[in-house]
């Protein structure tokens, strides 16, 4: 496997931007291509001034959205249909389905733009997302600021540390430890900010 995503990569990349985008959406899907094998090879050309910082991060963000696009649709179209009809025979009720829609209706800004930073996390928060049907609109903002901030830090790997995949490993895995940290205290402060609006309210009520 690993073999065969270098020949990929390596393959698809020759074709520039465009290479970026359509990388960037298999691994936007549920389909383990890392972000690690393309964006970092990018950040090197900047560095080298084959590829610039606008083209680089731009056409990365665009494959991770319409890649997040299509686990949405697949959510819509095929997943909800689905749990709806048969997810009593998976201990799955409506009850507790649209009692799970609710919460991600509530909370699904800030679960979709920490999602999409978190390892394991980014390429499947689009199919809760697609089952709860939330706003397009707020989908596709939430998705393409969390999946732009990760393709500039994949960037900036490449260009610091250049064309040493090993070591662009290392950093990426020390990088996402960072992202994680920051994910959870964020996730701290929405409680935080959460708990103090839901009191306000039940004190002017």
């Amino acid at each position: 496997m690993y073999t065969f995503l270098n020949w990929l990569v390596n393959t698809i990349s020759s074709m520039g931007y465009p290479g970026i985008i359509f990388l960037m959406f298999i691994e936007s899907t549920f389909i383990p291509l890392p972000s690690e094998l393309v964006i970092p090879p990018a950040g090197y050309l900047i560095s080298q001034n084959h590829m610039s910082w606008t083209g680089v991060i731009l056409s990365g963000t665009a494959g991770s959205l319409l890649g997040a696009l299509f686990n949405y649709a697949i959510a819509v179209y095929l997943g909800r249909p689905f749990i709806l009809k048969y997810g009593r025979y998976f201990g799955i009720s409506k009850k507790h389905f649209i009692k799970g829609e609710n919460f991600f209706l509530r909370h699904g800004n800030i679960s979709t733009f920490i999602g999409r930073l978190i390892l394991g996390l980014r390429h499947y928060i689009s199919f809760p997302a697609g089952l709860a049907r939330m706003n397009l609109r707020k989908f596709c903002f939430y998705t393409a600021f969390g999946a732009g901030i990760w393709v500039w830090v994949l960037a900036c790997i490449g260009y610091f540390v250049g064309n040493n995949r090993e070591r662009v490993m290392e950093v990426s895995r020390q990088w996402g430890l960072y992202i994680l940290v920051g994910c959870a205290l964020l996730v701290v402060a929405y409680i935080f900010w959460h708990k103090r609006k839901y009191s306000q309210i039940t004190k002017h009520q």
